[in-house]
């Protein structure tokens, strides 16, 4: 467990950051510019001395102001990456890499050079100075760098705020199949919602120097405070499931959500697989009668749980259905003309092409 009680000042900001996060698995520091995060993460890589607190992973204690107990950045064994990747301009692909694993312990190995290379694509690169590579091979460069350190938290700063939307994509798969490989914590720092989604078992949401929540993110998915940060057209419901069975026809996969079977579009994907799914608000439609000839693929029964205005002729409706929570935005003239209200029985349709998904794992 990572178990972090902190204060820190930095001028006239104070942050009180209090969590927990798991280990291993990755929790995601989220929050919108001038939450503390970047404060939080020099306190944890030892770059910054808090003013008062306790940091520790799995029973290593890394500091203690009760106790005057302070380990250098150096002995933390914590491997960082930034937005900027940082490689030694001086040094090839191979030589950045070598620097990393010459830092290693010779106690806990668990990242093997030809391993590691493989998993990141950096094969081909080995030869090339950093001028030389793209802004997404840089970024899978550090994290090589980093894994061959061996280290015992790995620690994410915002490491793809750099690049463009293209080579995002091209280095977030590497970053779930890291996540996927090892059995390391990580502790991922960003203010892109759908990079939390992808990667996050746990999410931290920092708001003005405080953790204004704490939790999975399937149960921050529904609280206020994240939608004052993402905005309410990134709202919506996060589901945790596998997929049961894949149409060999349709190429529809189905997977089982409390009471109900889900079918959406996950190409390549196997039985067995776990899955999240975010389903956006503005992606559910609600009906009041059996729906019959439509396109939607899935239609679940349920009954209105609350509805909640949210200014601009838009009602935030939060419907329980087959065992599901989800989140539908409607006008306040749909409300009216259904004649909507807590304990009505509705219907909640879902494209399945509206489905979003993320594979954690293999089965």
């Amino acid at each position: 467990m990572l178990s972090v009680d902190l204060g820190v000042r930095r001028g006239t900001f104070a942050l009180e950051a209090r969590f927990e996060g798991p280990s291993p698995g990755v929790t995601a520091l989220f929050g919108a510019s001038g939450a503390g995060k970047s404060t939080l993460v020099l306190a944890l890589a030892g770059l910054l001395r808090p003013a008062r607190g306790r940091l520790a992973l799995d029973g290593r204690e890394w500091f203690d102001a009760s106790r005057g107990l302070e380990v250098p950045a150096e002995r933390r064994r914590i491997g960082c990456v930034f937005q900027d990747a940082r490689l030694f301009p001086h040094l090839d692909v191979a030589g950045n890499l070598d620097y990393g694993a010459r830092r290693a312990p010779r106690e806990g190995r668990f990242a093997v050079r030809a391993d590691v290379i493989e998993l990141l694509g950096l094969g081909a690169l080995l030869a090339r100075r950093p001028h030389q590579l793209s802004g997404g091979e840089r970024q899978r460069v550090a994290l090589g760098r980093a894994l061959l350190s061996q280290p015992v938290l790995l620690l994410l700063d915002e490491p793809l705020a750099a690049v463009d939307i293209a080579r995002r994509e091209e280095v977030l798969p590497y970053l779930e199949t890291l996540r996927d490989r090892y059995a390391i914590p990580m502790l991922y720092v960003s203010h892109q919602y759908d990079e939390v989604l992808r990667l996050a078992n746990h999410v931290v949401l920092l708001a003005g120097g405080v953790v204004a929540a704490s939790g999975t993110p399937a149960e921050l998915a529904t609280d206020p405070r994240l939608a004052a940060v993402v905005g309410t057209e990134a709202v919506g419901a996060v589901l945790e499931s596998t997929v049961s069975a894949v149409d060999a026809h349709t190429g529809l996969a189905s997977v089982a959500v409390g009471r109900a079977q889900l079918r959406l579009a996950l190409p390549g994907i196997v039985p067995g697989t776990h899955v999240r799914l975010y389903i956006l608000a503005r992606d559910v439609i609600l009906a009041t009668g059996s729906p019959q000839g439509l396109s939607v693929r899935n239609a679940l029964p349920g009954t209105v749980v609350t509805l909640a205005d949210e200014g601009l002729d838009a009602v935030l409706a939060t419907v329980e259905a087959d065992g599901v929570r989800l989140l539908a935005r409607i006008t306040r003239a749909a409300v009216l003309e259904l004649g909507l209200r807590p304990g009505r029985a509705v219907w909640a349709l879902v494209k399945a092409a509206s489905l979003r998904s993320y594979a954690f794992g293999r089965p």
